[in-house]
């Protein structure tokens, strides 16, 4: 099932269930993949894009949640986490800690890297195998960390 039809049927059963958050929250997501539908480049939509467009919502979201509550605006904050929330249920799981650690660890020793002037080598390889995996900025830290 594709993400479009995953969110199609989410959006009947939030529909039914009157709940709002979720509503809000999948009509972005809907939104936004008709824009990518619809942008004129004629290329399909494959798991890759999708990840890549879910990833985005919550970045923004995420970036007007740090402002919102920085500059005291609770109830705008709040309803940014609860889309957040909701739209991170489409991501798959995503690597962390240790587990990422490990996987950058690999990369590095193929890669052949061993001090900080290599970390663009790791940044790109990393980033291209793990792309939708992980977060850019942990794996920046652990990368860091491990080159340091």
């Amino acid at each position: 099932m594709t993400l479009e039809e995953k969110i199609a049927k989410d959006l009947v059963a939030a529909m039914k269930a009157k709940d709002d958050v979720a509503l809000r929250s999948i009509r972005a997501i809907k939104s936004a993949i008709l824009l990518l539908k619809t942008d004129g480049s004629g290329q399909a939509i494959d798991e890759a894009k999708e990840v890549q467009l879910l990833q985005k919502l919550v970045k923004t979201r995420q970036e007007s949640y740090d402002i919102y509550t920085k500059n005291g605006r609770e109830d705008l904050a709040v309803r940014e986490k609860e889309e957040i929330d909701v739209i991170k249920k489409y991501l798959p799981a995503m690597l962390e800690g240790a587990e990422l650690e490990e996987v950058l660890r690999k990369i590095v020793e193929e890669t052949g890297a061993t001090s900080a002037k290599d970390m663009g080598k790791v940044m790109g390889a990393a980033n291209k195998q793990l792309a939708g995996k992980a977060d850019g900025r942990a794996i920046s830290e652990i990368v860091k960390k491990l080159l340091g």
